[in-house]
């Protein structure tokens, strides 16, 4: 189980969120991504939490600070600074920094009448978690994915996969594939659904798919609420949440 720990740490909820995302209600609160970069000159920041339930107790962030760059047309800079903690049923839990998250987001190609947007979105796991007390991995991984996203009217889909390497493992590496669906059913409110899967890490381990729902409420042009929660449907039997409060800021299309 300290490898599903460490997956869920390293998946902001991104995910997601989402970790989130990108306007157009993509990435966070969920945990599969979009190929979608803030815009050239905008930031997002959020103060989100994610958590965890398992045989194993509770894992997760709380909070865990997420900053998003557009530092040129079609390319995010990407940071997340987690608090983690770690509860099991019997002992001392421990709560401290976990493991730092570094990334640039690349859309390499533009959403048109037929063609999806398409983009990648690496990003690096720096060990700075303690894993003796269940915080952190204890080395570095990184995950490469394509994610392709495509919009029709009030509907937005996106979804992809991803290679993930533990590079203090090499022979420890696994695949993520998730895919999303949502909705904006008013204007400043979506709701949306996910399925994603692991596969195994190790030999003996076995696939760890996972379901989400959740909403993205848009208070202001400025100030956002996300959430999402869901469950283990194969492999282990989990629960999963995530909450956040995003804060986006840019000049105006005028001012660009």
């Amino acid at each position: 189980m300290d490898a599903l720990k460490s997956r869920w740490l390293a998946v902001p909820l991104t995910i997601g969120v989402v970790l989130v995302s990108p306007k157009g209600f993509a990435g966070p609160p969920y945990v599969t991504d979009d190929p979608e970069p803030v815009e050239f000159h905008h930031w997002e920041f959020y103060l989100a939490s994610q958590t965890l339930h398992d045989d194993e107790g509770w894992t997760g962030t709380a909070p865990h600070f997420e900053v998003n760059y557009g530092v040129v047309p079609n390319v995010q800079l990407h940071l997340i600074a987690p608090l983690a903690y770690f509860a099991p049923p019997e002992g001392s839990a421990h709560y401290g920094y976990g493991d730092t998250e570094l990334g640039v987001k690349f859309r390499f190609v533009q959403e048109g009448k037929w063609v999806p947007q398409i983009g990648t979105f690496p990003f690096l796991e720096v060990p700075t978690g303690s894993r003796r007390l269940g915080l952190g991995n204890g080395s570095a991984q990184v995950f490469v994915p394509i994610w392709i996203q495509k919009s029709f009217g009030p509907w937005t889909t996106y979804g992809g996969a991803g290679f993930w390497i533990d590079a203090g493992q090499p022979d420890e590496h696994w695949w993520y594939f998730g895919w999303l669906v949502q909705r904006e059913i008013i204007e400043g409110f979506a709701v949306g659904a996910e399925v994603f899967d692991f596969t195994p890490k190790e030999k003996g381990d076995e696939n760890d798919a996972r379901f989400n729902v959740g909403a993205v409420i848009d208070i202001t042009d400025t100030h956002h609420l996300l959430f999402s929660a869901g469950r283990g449907f194969v492999g282990p039997n989990l629960f999963q949440a995530y909450v956040a409060y995003q804060v986006t800021l840019g000049p105006s299309s005028e001012e660009q």
